[in-house]
């Protein structure tokens, strides 16, 4: 994991540049009306400011598609050129024109990166701390915006503050920027995948998951190539092997699906649950569509039924390692070295079609999946197919699984259709996760298909999502290397690439709703104009005059005030980190949203009743600070955390790039009106507004927003496309 870190934390330096970019703006804007004149111009001035929107705006349209071409690390290269280059534009600046040039090629930057970094995290980080790593971009914004009003608030000291100068000084950190993004960012390693490199795609996950066995993550991000799959949630009773099921009912052997463990003739077998619907999970909550309820998604019930039957922290697991399974036939009792073994049959193994494939290096000889090196036994292997994996007691190891205590494997079934013909035989793909444990789990009788079986204390449920396999290859490929799917090339995946139709899929367009919806909110609820106009609110407020007394000029004070303001947000932030992959995503929002909506209802009510201005000015800026942090807790970091989470790979890239268009032009539209509406309905008139569009966000958030934590990205997306699928149908 300290690989993922790093990589997480250098990609966020395009994110404290964003945050220190507009911290500087903010301050210098003080000076710039001055100088050229647009204290009677308002518009001018709110042009000024909304010009790196209109930039972000700009670049986000085209940067969704070009990072699924070129690359998430070529973008945020792209990014820290364009913070260089505005850095000395505007340490130039001889007119208002020229700046508003600077501020145009400024938004290009940071556009990329509030686009990309979330991105680019999601897709390297591991499932269980994916949350706290994606937090990062937030507290890097925040942690620019401090250390910029802290420069910004030395250099108004000075008798004649040099604006230019607080503007240009973006040029160094860009440079450190570009030096990380070159020489130490990897490649997306689901990108990678993505195009068929997956030589690389190993390197890079060994790089920064610090182990050399990644196969199981590895097959997990070809599965992930496969959009709108139809899945189904079934339901499984796990326990040890006593042959029974094979003795006395054959034909229940079909279904059930084998466990392998370290040791010769420790063996579990995974049987699954008749009479289950086809949500499983779900149904045993009572039906999808919430009753009490009845306007929550179904959806959230789907995603939350799941996250409520997890076990909870210390009870046991087993752990299935890194499983794969067998067309029928027994398999030695041998290691697998995936990667080096020469085979003589290359001919007819699948290849890559792109130029530059370095045919002994970079194309799949072997499986993705490969055996952990344990001693196995016979396998008995059944029509059923078999998965086999490292278990150790019963009890938890961290092995060969896909994250958050998943487990990914397949099971080859006979008389289904492979490539559309019958007859045959084709793998089904099923991620696997225990469930929580119940009271009634030991001594319940259980509906398995060898006949009832007594849930004793070796015994659990585990659910099971099923769909067919992303690359599935012919049936002559299977019998030849009796390994799984994920052994054959994505090439034919890669080939196809993404289209506008895949937008259309179901689980597509209900993930694109949540994401376009909470960015629209998020915007909405005020954050950018509050931070953008942090300084003139304060001395709206008074709060510059109070603080007059200190001798400090009126600018200078609500500098200090907003530096402050800025520092306080850092262990707000801080918190949303603890409890991002703890609480989760939607409990975050839910629990901080509502001191948020009081904190602006406070705001509206200082500035309407008439009162001292001591105590105006101290209850605005308690006000104001508390607005801040509850929104840094949770609905400044989860809106582009989820956002990064929700989408399939191949269409990732454009689907986020929607979403932060719909972020940049809401913050245009914030941030340009907010100097006509404080001269219009005032500041109460402008608070009241937030505080409106905040309720709507919890609403919107408590019907339609789903929990994330804990689960590997491809799974995510298999249910939004299953539940959206079933709504639909």
């Amino acid at each position: 994991m300290g690989g993922a870190v790093w990589v997480a934390i250098a990609a966020t330096i395009g994110n404290f540049l964003q945050g220190w970019d507009n911290a500087t703006i903010a301050g210098a804007v003080l000076y710039i009306k001055k100088e050229f004149n647009l204290e009677s111009d308002p518009k001018m001035e709110g042009l000024l400011l909304a010009m790196s929107l209109i930039g972000s705006t700009v670049i986000t349209t085209c940067s969704g598609s070009v990072a699924d071409w070129l690359g998430r690390r070529i973008m945020m290269i792209l990014s820290s050129i364009c913070f260089f280059i505005c850095g000395l534009i505007m340490l130039w600046s001889p007119n208002i024109y020229v700046l508003l040039l600077a501020r145009l090629v400024d938004g290009f930057g940071g556009g990329l990166a509030v686009t990309l970094v979330p991105l680019y995290i999601s897709e390297t980080a591991p499932t269980e701390t994916r949350g706290l790593l994606n937090t990062f971009p937030q507290f890097a914004v925040s942690t620019g915006m401090f250390l910029s009003y802290c420069m910004v608030f030395g250099m108004s000291l000075a008798e004649t503050p040099n604006w230019r100068l607080m503007l240009g000084v973006l040029v160094i950190p860009s440079v450190l920027y570009f030096v990380l993004a070159v020489f130490y960012l990897p490649e997306s390693p689901r990108w990678l995948v993505s195009k068929g490199r997956m030589a690389e795609a190993k390197k890079v996950l060994q790089q920064l998951r610090g182990m050399e066995d990644v196969s199981a993550e590895l097959a997990l991000l070809v599965e992930g190539l496969q959009v709108g799959t139809d899945a189904t949630v079934e339901e499984y009773i796990i326990e040890p092997d006593t042959g029974l099921t094979d003795d006395h009912d054959p034909a229940a052997a079909k279904d059930e699906i084998k466990l392998y463990g370290s040791e010769e003739g420790h063996t579990w077998v995974a049987r699954p649950v008749t009479g289950q619907s086809m949500l499983g999970i779900a149904s045993r909550h009572g039906s999808i569509q919430n009753p009490n309820v009845p306007l929550v998604d179904p959806l959230v019930t789907l995603f939350g039924s799941v996250h409520e039957r997890l076990p909870d922290q210390g009870s046991n697991f087993l752990n299935f390692g890194s499983m794969f399974s067998t067309g029928g036939k027994d398999t030695k009792n041998e290691e697998w070295d995936v990667e080096n073994i020469h085979r003589d049959d290359d001919d007819d193994y699948a290849r890559d079609d792109d130029d530059d494939y370095v045919r002994d290096e970079e194309n799949i000889q072997t499986p993705l999946m490969s055996r952990q090196t344990t001693s196995m036994g016979k396998t008995n292997a059944t029509p059923g197919g078999s998965m086999f994996g490292s278990i150790k007691g019963g009890s938890f190891v961290d092995g060969g699984g896909i994250g958050g205590g998943w487990q990914l494997a397949w099971q080859w079934t006979e008389n289904e259709g492979v490539n559309g013909k019958k007859g045959g035989g084709g793998f089904k793909r099923i991620y696997l996760h225990q469930e929580m444990e119940s009271d009634s789990k030991r001594g319940s009788i259980v509906s398995v298909p060898g006949g009832d079986v007594t849930g004793e204390n070796e015994s659990f449920r585990a659910a099971a999502l099923v769909s067919q396999p992303a690359v599935c290859p012919p049936k002559e490929l299977t019998d030849q290397h009796v390994i799984g799917p994920s052994m054959a090339h994505p090439s034919e995946s890669v080939g196809r690439g993404s289209s506008w139709r895949d937008l259309m899929e179901p689980g597509v367009r209900r993930a694109l709703v949540v994401g376009i919806g909470i960015q629209f909110l998020e915007q909405f609820s005020g954050i950018s104009g509050v931070l953008s106009y942090t300084p003139q609110i304060l001395q709206q407020a008074g709060v510059s005059d109070m603080l007059s007394n200190l001798g400090l000029e009126p600018a200078s004070a609500s500098l200090l005030l907003s530096g402050f303001i800025a520092l306080l947000m850092l262990p707000s932030i801080a918190v949303a980190m603890r409890l991002m992959d703890v609480s989760g995503r939607r409990t975050l929002l839910l629990t901080t949203i509502p001191p948020l909506i009081l904190s602006l209802l406070v705001l509206v009510l200082v500035n309407l009743i008439e009162t001292s201005s001591i105590v105006h000015a101290v209850m605005s800026t308690v006000s104001l600070l508390l607005y801040i942090c509850f929104f840094m807790m949770a609905f400044a970091p989860v809106p582009n955390i989820l956002c990064a989470e929700i989408f399939p790979t191949r269409v990732r890239g454009v689907c986020i790039a929607i979403c932060a268009l719909t972020f940049w032009i809401s913050d245009i539209i914030v941030t340009d009106t907010l100097p006509l509406l404080l001269n219009s309905v005032g500041i109460a008139g402008v608070f009241g507004i937030y505080a409106v569009f905040a309720v709507i966000a919890w609403v919107f958030i408590f019907l339609k927003v789903p929990e994330t934590k804990g689960m590997p990205l491809e799974v995510i997306t298999e249910f939004f496309a299953l539940g959206a699928k079933k709504i639909t149908d």
